[in-house]
């Protein structure tokens, strides 16, 4: 397995009785089976980790996630080192070290959901519009489901979106909704306060 060494674990050294912990995220597949999970958080716990966030999911037959973990900085290397050695039982583990917790503060957060028939391409375009406009994709999640009615395949997907502040919002929606009419498909771009989530 590669990884990454992290940056920290050489040059930060904690005062006596100062207790410094770095913050990790960790990405995770495997073949999907009971106790994942569990041998996971025993690892992080075994050397003083702090599970603080996480999304995972099983697709396809397979397990994968992201999460992010605190753990003190002199138990960092050897949580690494555990966490390689379970590919073992089947879980291949990818480490490294996040350097911000927060998102930057001149940025807001919109939601973005879409339905329509699924195509090829519907993420590969609304994707770019993003991108061209420096608008980060925070989450994305997509799904198919049969429509109730003809049983065609429709497409869904959600988003939380981090825009510049000086950014133009009335632009961009402009451009999501021509992409709307081009692919058919109905698309909806709110202000991340607005209701729940």
């Amino acid at each position: 397995m590669r990884r990454r060494a992290l940056r920290l674990y050489d040059r930060v050294e904690p005062r006596k009785g100062e207790t410094v912990s770095v913050s990790i995220v960790l990405t995770l597949i495997g073949e999907d089976k009971p106790g994942l999970v569990e041998l996971l958080s025993q690892t992080i716990a075994a050397h003083e980790g702090n599970w603080l966030e996480s999304r995972m999911s099983r697709m396809a037959g397979r397990f994968a996630g992201i999460l992010r973990a605190s753990v003190p900085i002199e138990h960092a290397a050897a949580l690494e080192q555990a966490l390689g050695a379970l590919e073992v039982h089947g879980l291949r583990v990818v480490v490294e070290q996040s350097d911000k917790d927060e998102p930057d503060a001149d940025f807001r957060g919109f939601r973005l959901e879409l339905v329509g028939t699924d195509r090829a391409g519907i993420i590969r375009d609304i994707s770019r519009a993003l991108a061209s406009r420096e608008v980060n994709v925070d989450e994305l999640h997509t799904e198919c489901s049969s429509a109730p009615m003809s049983g065609e395949t429709l497409f869904h997907a959600r988003a939380r979106l981090r825009i510049p502040g000086g950014s133009g919002i009335d632009e961009l929606r402009a451009a999501i909704e021509a992409i709307a009419n081009d692919l058919m498909v109905d698309i909806t771009l709110s202000d991340a306060g607005d209701g729940d989530d």
